[in-house]
């Protein structure tokens, strides 16, 4: 019998069945359909049930300090099947199960959001920029150099770094074209801003996961939301439609 989907009301959430993460870590060394069909069940009730219920608690209570990233369970929760159209790995699964929080009125995949995700090996927690789009990172690179010394104090803000260790991201080997010599080169070559922490999977069994979910969710808000202004304030990230489909990112 499939483990019932609670109402986002609940205030906390009980930690995935153990079985759960010995479910992930047989699926990465079974990643068939022949082997997950007959199992199909097995992962609803250990996996995708209990993150309904974790996705819909954490939303509950990111309305008292992150309103504008509340998102439907239903829309947070990735789907476990692969889009394999971008990648030379055409294994049909994902062997991690995630979510992810995105700001109103900007693309889901373009855009500054939160992300946590179990495997069978780590639980990780993430948020930022990671999947910026030609728009987007021209707005940011335009923010920088207006204003270096007020990104690198956003990006670089203790209560965030102190908790998620400091902002990442791939860079280029050259300024971007416009900025060569910039006094804030370092910055301007930045493709993502995200931060990144992650945790033995066995946490995610544990009550009390919620917790340590919405911790490092309020740590990362204020860098999130000030990228996400940029956005908003320049009409970066308006139009998705009409862009070509990208993968969802993956911190």
């Amino acid at each position: 019998m499939l483990r019932a989907y609670h109402s986002p009301m609940a205030k906390s959430f009980p930690g995935f069945p153990p079985k759960a993460v010995t479910f992930l870590r047989q699926l990465k060394k079974n990643n068939t359909r022949d082997w997950f069909t007959p199992r199909k069940d097995e992962f609803e009730s250990l996996l995708r049930q209990p993150m309904l219920e974790l996705a819909g608690i954490i939303a509950d209570q990111m309305r008292s300090f992150a309103v504008d990233y509340v998102t439907e369970p239903k829309r947070a929760v990735h789907r476990i099947y692969r889009d394999v159209r971008f990648s030379k790995d055409k294994s049909p699964y994902k062997t991690n199960i995630s979510a992810m929080f995105w700001r109103k009125g900007l693309p889901k995949n373009l855009s500054a959001g939160f992300y946590y995700s179990l495997s069978g090996d780590v639980f990780e927690m993430a948020g930022g920029l990671y999947m910026p789009g030609p728009e987007e990172l021209a707005a940011v690179r335009r923010a920088i150099a207006h204003d270096a010394a007020g990104f690198k104090k956003q990006i670089e803000a203790k209560p965030c770094t102190k908790l998620m260790g400091p902002c990442r991201g791939e860079s280029l080997t050259r300024d971007p074209k416009g900025y060569e010599g910039h006094s804030a080169a370092a910055l301007l070559r930045r493709k993502q801003f995200y931060y990144f922490v992650e945790e033995p999977s066995s946490i995610a069994t544990q009550a009390g996961l919620e917790k340590r979910i919405i911790r490092s969710f309020k740590a990362m808000e204020p860098a999130i939301e000030f990228m996400n202004r940029i956005f908003l304030d320049s009409g970066a990230g308006e139009e998705e439609e009409a862009r070509p489909k990208r993968p969802a990112p993956m911190f």
